[in-house]
């Protein structure tokens, strides 16, 4: 089904589909950066795209259609727009320059793109990438989005790789951070404890 709504609503700018079967109904939920593309005037093309899905599962399809917030930091959305530059022979360097730019000023702290295949036009398939501000892959805390996309052109299939960092995804307030906070006090205490024989026996006996 996934297939089937990215196909036919290539241009809409899905970002992604959540699928929910329950019992002889599926409920779909579609995040896109253009709603009033797959509604359609009048709701034509969502319409069409119940019957399509009902066709293809023999079940009643419920589709609710949800807007992204910001689009210049939604990683599948970023990679997909990188990938459409280079279908219309823009610079593969300055596509992921620009997309780049702008996900730094909606607010990114970081953000990686890497483009891959025969670049420019190459005899020989190679790897470039990218990167600005800080993308910590390997922290497991932090909020990374990850998004892949490619792009069909005359030279071959280039794909197009895009992590962006939001920032850290820290434990709940009344979780792991009092627990911490708590264990800098006590170890604060005992440092204290320690040192007051020290202080003593440096003291000038009379």
């Amino acid at each position: 089904m996934r297939t089937y709504i990215k196909k036919t609503l290539y241009t809409a700018g899905i970002s992604r589909v959540y699928i929910d079967r329950i019992e002889d109904r599926i409920k779909i939920n579609i995040f896109t950066a253009k709603p009033g593309m797959i509604v359609g005037k009048g709701g034509e093309n969502i319409e069409k795209l119940k019957n399509g899905l009902a066709k293809l599962t023999d079940k009643t399809i419920q589709l609710d259609i949800s807007e992204v917030e910001n689009v210049d930091t939604d990683a599948q959305l970023v990679s997909e727009n990188v990938a459409f530059s280079l279908e219309r022979r823009v610079s593969f360097r300055r596509a992921m320059k620009q997309v780049m730019q702008r996900a730094m000023r909606s607010g990114a702290k970081g953000i990686k793109v890497q483009c891959s295949g025969r670049l420019g036009g190459a005899e020989m398939a190679r790897t470039e990438h990218y990167s600005e501000g800080n993308v910590p892959l390997s922290t497991l805390r932090a909020d990374i989005d990850y998004g892949f996309g490619e792009a069909d052109t005359t030279y071959g299939k280039i794909g197009v790789k895009v992590w962006i960092y939001k920032g850290e995804v820290l434990p709940t307030p009344g979780g792991r951070v009092l627990k911490r906070k708590e264990q800098r006090k006590s170890k604060g205490r005992n440092d204290n404890r320690k040192r007051r024989p020290r202080n003593n026996r440096n003291k000038k006996t009379s």
